[in-house]
Formats: structure tokens, C-alpha cells, sequence
């Protein structure tokens, strides 16, 4: 039985599965069941933050796991508080305290219950809870029953209802409306500095001291999630502080590329006192609160300090810098009508496609003929919406691989504007 024979056959349909059967992988590169090799700049998603197989990340996952790979959250695992600590103290820089979960999705709700156990503390005029979380049209926060009730997309949502309540999504970007939709029951507000599957679209910096001040002005709590954005993705450890450094920051969602690979997911909150006896915002997930059985276990904690270190120490998040203003300069070169814009920061890039300008399949989308077409020629994208592709390469990436990437996406988009374009 071939590998797509089985997975109609035993794998639950949930993904639009591409035709590809990847086998190995080493650095940048991936190699299929047919010893094809591709350049990969989509990396599991934002995932493989030091590309695959690195040999830090391998050593620290072999050495770990023939010592202990896993033991209950009832005890105190060593790797977890140090991970804890080096967030803190060298990525966050701001004191707090960290859950660690599987997923974004996870850390993702563990935001929404502290949200509701604040709005406890915290209530409206007449006693009552507050526990309403606004979030953004386009924005995406997993897909468990509460990352899909916080992601304002629809298309998340059908056949789900109903939706947990205690979500509205605003405009992204828009500063009115978000002066006028706070309510009594609003506790928090919830966003991607970096909207990756929404489409690559960077929050503004009015827009943010804005939704500062209003948490501020209304005691709300403002929520991050760098899920897809954080760790070094965007040029800085923090997302959000390569748009508006100097916000005071509640909670943060991590998960993708901060185990490289790993599944490992964590969510932050601030030590700041939320009361004049001086009750800290973390002390709210107390014992009990909370839980996960295999999150922060010895083996994912040592894998996330590799590629912390790593990413740290080789300062890839300047790399991530570099690297984008090449990229843009380079796209901006080939003067492409099919080409809108380029968006996004770091290694987190989109590209914008004129889909008029593309013939599209029925039930396609311009991005995914894209996509299809770049694998065709040896490079792996992702989509980001209909007509947004996705750059997520590794963010030890060099500038040849850059470059060859580049070329192969030219092409692809040569081909599709017209014979007459090419240089």
C-alpha cells in the first residue's frame, strides 16, 4: 500500500494534503521517498527555526531522551524551570511567569482562562464577571473550540457552532472601532503583532499605543500571540517590540518555532500588581488552575533551550533582519505587476499576487497555483490566504539559499504573468 493509499484509507481527511512524501531532511533542504531534493521555505509552518536535522537540536533531543524523557508536572523538572527562566530573564525581559503547553492553541486558551479568572478579580460595576476578549478580523488562534471562537476568520467555524461565547472580532488596524466596541464585560484584548495565516498583515504602531491606552483607560488586559511570529521570526526575540517597544505586555502565546521542531507551546504573564495589596497578575493560576501532562517535559525543554541558545547566540533574529531587506530589495528589482507588496517583517514574509492575472482551477486559489507551481521547480511555500504566499525559511538561512529561492519564485511568477516579462 503507497503512503496516499493510506492515508485515505486511515488518516482522518482534515488537511489538503500536497502530493509530496518528504523522507529526510538536512539544513534548508528536504528530500522526498523519490531522492528529489527541495529548498524548503515553509519549514513545517514557522516550525524549524534552525532548518531540520541541525546538529545542536539533535544532540540535545539524543542526549535528553536517554536520560529522561518524561516525568509528571507533580514534580519539579529542572529543564522546564530553566526554560522558564531564560524566557524571562532574556526574551521576554520583563518579570512573570510561564505554563507550558503542546500547542498555540493551548497557550492560546491558557490567555483566555487567565482573561476570565482577571475578570473575576476585577469585575464590572455590579459584581458581576467580566470575560469578553476582543480579537481581529483575519486573525488566526488555533483550532480548538476556543482558538476557533477567538479567530476571526469564518471559515474556521463552520460546523462548529456553537461558538464559545466571549469573543468579538474587530477591524484590524482600524482605531475607531476599536474605541467604540469596549463593553462592561470586556476584559481583554487578544492579537498577532504579524496576522500570518490571515493573510501576512503587520499591526500599525498608532493602532497599538492606541489599544493601550484603552487597556490602560478601562483595566484590560492586552494579550500577544507570537505563535507564528516570535522567538527571532520577525528580528526580534518579541514580535510586537519590532512595532512598539516600549508596550507594557500582559500575556504572551508562543509554540512553533521555539522547540524547532518539538512540539512545544507556552504561554507568559506578567508579575504586575493588579490591585493596590499588590496581587500579581500570575499569582491568578494558582494550583488547580491549569494543567498538562506531557507540557514542559525534560525532552521538549532541553530541545527549546538548543534552539534558544542557538538562535540567541548567533544572533539569527539579526539574520532575519538582513535577509528581508534582500528579499524586498530583490522582489522590488523584478518589477512584477502580478506582485502587489511585499508585507511582513523578518522571516515572516508575504507576498501579495494580482490574482487577475493568474488562471485558477475551480476550488483553487491563486496563492495555491502559486504554490504548486514553485514546488514543480524544487521550492516549498505556503499559502496565506487566496492571494498572499508565505517566505517562512529557517532563520539560519544564507544568503545562496536566499537567492536561489528567489530565482525559482521569479520564475514561477514569470511564467505566470507572461512570456513577455521575463529578463
Amino acid at each position: 500500500m503507497t503512503v496516499p493509499e493510506s492515508f485515505q484509507q486511515f488518516v482522518l481527511p482534515t488537511y489538503g494534503r500536497f502530493p509530496l512524501v518528504p523522507v529526510r531532511g538536512e539544513g534548508t533542504r528536504l528530500w522526498d521517498e523519490n531522492g528529489r531534493s527541495y529548498l524548503d521555505f515553509c519549514t513545517g509552518i514557522a516550525v524549524c527555526s534552525l532548518g531540520h536535522a541541525h546538529p545542536r537540536l539533535t544532540e540535545a533531543i539524543c542526549k535528553q531522551a536517554a536520560t529522561l524523557l518524561h516525568v509528571s508536572n507533580l514534580y519539579q523538572i529542572p529543564q522546564q524551570a530553566e526554560l522558564a527562566r531564560v524566557i524571562v530573564e532574556d526574551h521576554v525581559k520583563v518579570p512573570g511567569k510561564v505554563f507550558f503547553s503542546n500547542s498555540g492553541a493551548e497557550a492560546n486558551d491558557g490567555l483566555v482562562k487567565t482573561a476570565r479568572r482577571f475578570g473575576h478579580q476585577r469585575p464590572q460595576a455590579d459584581g458581576s464577571p467580566r470575560y469578553e476578549v476582543l480579537t481581529f478580523n483575519q486573525s488566526f488562534h488555533g483550532r480548538t473550540l476556543g482558538g476557533i471562537a477567538a479567530t476571526g476568520q469564518d471559515k474556521v467555524k463552520e460546523g462548529f457552532d456553537p461558538m464559545l461565547p466571549g469573543f468579538r472580532h474587530l477591524p484590524f488596524n482600524d482605531i475607531a472601532a476599536l474605541q467604540n466596541a469596549i463593553r462592561p464585560e470586556t476584559v481583554a484584548i487578544l492579537l498577532e503583532p504579524i496576522q500570518g495565516e490571515g493573510g501576512v498583515n503587520v499591526v500599525k504602531a498608532d493602532f497599538l499605543t492606541a489599544i493601550a491606552e484603552l487597556c490602560r483607560k478601562h483595566d484590560l488586559l492586552l494579550f500577544f500571540d507570537e505563535v507564528q511570529a516570535g522567538f527571532g521570526r520577525c528580528g526580534d526575540a518579541m514580535a510586537w517590540r519590532t512595532i512598539s517597544p516600549d508596550l507594557h505586555v500582559d500575556g504572551i502565546s508562543w509554540a512553533k518555532g521555539m522547540g524547532g521542531g518539538v512540539p512545544i507551546g507556552a504561554f507568559w504573564v506578567s508579575d504586575r500588581a493588579i490591585n493596590d495589596a499588590g496581587t500579581a497578575l500570575s499569582s491568578l493560576m494558582g494550583p488547580g488552575s491549569h494543567g498538562s501532562t506531557y507540557g514542559g517535559n525534560p525532552l521538549v525543554c532541553a530541545a527549546s533551550l538548543a534552539v534558544l541558545a542557538e538562535i540567541t547566540e548567533k544572533d539569527l533574529a539579526g539574520n532575519a533582519r538582513r535577509q528581508e531587506q534582500r528579499i524586498r530589495e530583490t522582489v522590488a528589482a523584478w518589477n512584477l505587476p502580478i506582485v502587489t507588496e511585499v508585507r511582513g517583517k523578518g522571516l515572516l514574509l508575504g507576498i501579495g499576487i494580482d490574482a487577475s492575472k493568474v488562471e485558477v482551477p475551480t476550488g483553487k486559489t491563486a496563492a495555491l497555483v502559486l504554490v504548486n507551481k514553485a514546488m514543480e521547480l524544487g521550492l516549498l511555500i505556503v499559502p496565506a490566504g487566496p492571494e498572499t504566499i508565505r517566505l517562512l525559511p529557517p532563520l539560519n538561512v544564507t544568503d545562496a539559499e536566499v537567492d536561489e529561492a528567489l530565482a525559482i519564485l521569479r520564475e514561477v511568477l514569470a511564467t505566470l504573468e507572461g512570456p513577455g516579462v521575463r529578463g
